[in-house]
Parts: C-alpha cells; structure tokens; sequence
C-alpha cells in the first residue's frame, strides 16, 4: 500500500518541482516510533531554501488533502538531501566533482575498501577520486556499495 501512495506523490512532485526550479531526490514514507512519516527531499543546483521547503510542503499538503490518499495520521518532512548527501549516479559524481567524498566498495581496492577524498574527475564511466596522500582512486559506480558527500 505505501509503495502505491509513493508512486502517487512522486507522479505529483515530478510535475510540480520543475516549475519551481526543484528536483526530486527522494521520497520515503515508513512507520516509525512516533507513528507514519512522509519524507520528500528535494534538490536544485542552486540549493534549497527553507522557501523551497515550505512552498513544496504546501503545495503538496493541498494535494494530499484533496486527494486523500493516505487514510491515517502521518507528518510530513520537506528537505534537501543535506551536506553529506549520497551520490547516486555517476551524473552526481560530476556535479559534485570538486567536493570530497567518502565512497565504500563492494570489494576491496588497492587493499581498502572505504576512502575519502575529492572527487577529481569523471571520464565517461570512470571516476578518479584523489585521496589526502595525494594519491588517487579510479572506479565505476556499479564498484561502489555506499557513496556520499563529506564535510
């Protein structure tokens, strides 16, 4: 059932967040300790303002209400994807190529399986992340188990 009432609001958001300069990241909505939640992250290039946040979570909170498609109480989150956010495509890789990252592999690499460092390059499917020691990593994404942005 929540997987149809995902599918709803991602239908939703991916028309409305273009005409206001957002992307969608992500949508989660699960139980928790203090009952349902539904998460919306959004993105821009730019950055996301609280006036993003709000104005997505109202638009939203209206459709929602009219539609009625969640028949019990739950809160609603709007955010960005925040500071440490995952990369999750090798497109994020070269959005963010600059940024330092922290990447876990699936199978160990030059010995390790977890590094950090700034994402230096993408050629095509490669990406090369040069590490503190001033040396560097060059990997595919499908290598990858976990990657996110680090501060």
């Amino acid at each position: 059932m929540s997987e149809l009432i995902v599918d709803k609001i991602q239908a939703y958001l991916q028309e409305l967040l273009p005409t206001i300069g957002l992307s969608l990241f992500d949508v989660q909505f699960r139980r928790e300790g203090h009952g349902w939640v539904l998460r919306v992250f959004v993105d821009a290039e730019a950055g996301v303002t609280l006036d993003h946040c709000s104005e997505v979570s109202r638009e939203l909170g209206q459709y929602l209400d009219i539609e009625d498609i969640i028949d019990h109480a739950y809160n609603l989150e709007v955010s960005s994807p925040g500071l440490e956010r995952p990369l999750r495509s090798v497109e994020e890789f070269e959005r963010f190529c600059g940024k330092k990252a922290k990447i876990r592999f699936h199978e160990a690499i030059d010995g390790g399986k977890v590094f950090e460092g700034d994402i230096e390059r993408v050629d095509g499917e490669k990406v090369f992340l040069k590490l503190i020691d001033g040396s560097s990593v060059q990997f595919t994404y499908e290598m990858l188990n976990k990657a996110r942005l680090a501060i």
